[in-house]
Formats: C-alpha cells, sequence, structure tokens
C-alpha cells in the first residue's frame, strides 16, 4: 500500500510540474500555413496512401 501511495505522488508531481512547464503554451498562437502545391502534393499522396490500405485491408480479410 505504501508503494502505490509513493507511485501516485511521484504521478502527481510529475503531472503538476508538466502543467506548470506548459502553461505559457497554452494560450500561444501561430500563423496557419499558407496552402500551397506542397500541401495539396501531401494530402494526395495521404489519400493514395488510404485507399491503398484499405484495398489491402479487404483483401486480406
Amino acid at each position: 500500500m505504501e508503494m502505490l501511495r509513493v507511485h501516485l505522488l511521484v504521478m502527481a508531481s510529475f503531472a503538476l510540474v508538466l502543467l506548470i512547464m506548459g502553461m505559457p503554451f497554452i494560450h500561444a498562437q501561430s500563423l496557419a500555413p499558407a496552402p500551397g502545391i506542397a500541401l495539396a502534393i501531401d494530402q494526395g499522396i495521404a489519400y493514395v496512401l488510404m485507399a491503398v490500405a484499405l484495398l489491402l485491408t479487404y483483401m486480406i480479410h
């Protein structure tokens, strides 16, 4: 039971440290990237790979 308390204390303190360190980044905003040809190519490749994965899934089952 004592070991459980130690683990809980360590996890809680770790979460608290992460929360405190991450606070400045919560409200940070960045500019959205301008859409371009590279984004369209990346999305096209992603769609093709998803379609291939879907076809492979159907063929395997």
